[in-house]
């Protein structure tokens, strides 16, 4: 296992820059996921720590060694695309094999380790067998045993689930989880949805437009994200307008909504009483109850299984509430409260 380490990274593509001064640690066995929406600079990102790419600015350490001049086929980085790559007129070994090609091995030290990789990910048996004739959840598993056949000391995945089925989906990410745990493989993770990255990630390290804006357990960037961005990419949230009335302690008292909240109050510490603020509520920030002080009309009902997710007009303002099924109808009139949780308050200027 290695750690992987880069150091002020930037990256730009012709006059357009795509990765701005990233600095980011994956100890070892540790899994990251580098998520954020299309065109953030993630894939960049992985294809920088590859050796695909060269940064323009910046340094690459893999192991504690700098990389950053070095070529990809040196940094013993393996890596599966998000397309897998697999060749359709080749076998299953021969795909494996094919990960060895530059490892000088014998053609029964070739066998062996095309035997390791598919037994790590529970295909051994299935050696002679046409890639075509395999789900796509078996197509995956050969492409990271022939990711992981030269034994590589960092694994790099680029959006290795896109390709799945929703119902094949989640099944095969408990797999990946699990064989990268028996494994002990430092991995870093490319993907675009947020629960892909909370399922499988140790941390997350969200990019937007090319710029790390948050890093750490994927409870800090739902429960204590650190900015409006990454509240309203991050799971639902709806943005208010408000003001900044009161600090007590660590805690900032705001008014929205004709309340007052009492929210976390590092966002909000250079802020003057009196100042506008976005207030950003997320579903189980607020609660249907008889006795709450806030009266809203519910506009819009939608059924997610558990929970129905609610528009609620208040005012000039609507919110989007979590409720129990078939509490409420369109046209209800409801009264809510606080549920102590899910509140954010940002600088006005800091708004995305």
């Amino acid at each position: 296992m290695s750690t992987v380490r880069l150091q002020s990274v930037s990256k730009r593509f012709a006059e357009t820059p795509v990765v701005h001064d990233v600095s980011l640690d994956v100890g070892e066995g540790e899994l990251v996921a580098l998520l954020g929406p299309s065109g953030s600079g993630k894939t960049t990102l992985l294809r920088l720590i590859a050796g695909f790419e060269r940064p323009d600015g910046g340094r690459v350490f893999i192991g504690g060694e700098d990389v950053t001049d070095v070529d990809a086929l040196r940094r013993r980085c393996g890596m599966v695309f998000q397309h897998y790559a697999l060749f359709p007129h080749m076998s299953v070994a021969e795909n494996v094999a094919y990960g060895l090609a530059n490892e000088k091995l014998d053609r029964n030290a070739t066998a062996a380790r095309v035997a390791e990789a598919l037994a790590l990910v529970d295909l051994a048996g299935l050696e002679n067998r046409a890639v075509t004739a395999l789900s796509g959840g078996q197509q995956q598993r050969v492409a990271l045993a022939r990711a992981l056949a030269p034994r590589p000391s960092v694994l790099l995945l680029d959006e290795p689930l896109s390709n799945l089925d929703p119902s094949l989906r989640e099944r095969t990410r408990r797999e990946l989880r699990e064989l990268i745990d028996r494994i002990g493989i430092t991995t870093v993770l490319v993907t675009h949805e947020q629960e892909e990255a909370f399922a499988l990630a140790d941390r997350v390290a969200l990019l937007m437009k090319g710029v790390l804006a948050q890093v750490g357990p994927p409870e800090d960037l739902y429960l204590r994200p650190a900015s409006s961005s990454v509240a309203t990419f991050v799971g639902r949230a709806t943005r208010v307008a408000g003001r900044k009335v009161d600090v007590s302690g660590d805690q900032v008292t705001v008014a929205v909504l004709g309340q007052e909240f009492s929210v976390p109050g590092a966002n909000l510490a250079a802020e003057t009483a009196g100042a506008e603020v976005d207030v950003l509520f997320r579903p189980e920030a607020l609660t249907i109850d008889d006795a709450g002080a806030i009266t809203g009309t519910v506009l819009r009902r939608r059924f997610t299984g558990a929970a129905d997710l609610l528009t609620i007009a208040i005012g000039e303002v609507e919110v989007e509430v979590a409720a129990t099924p078939e509490r409420v109808s369109p046209g209800d009139q409801v009264r809510l409260t606080a549920t102590g949780s899910g509140i954010h308050a940002y600088p006005r200027a800091r708004s995305a």
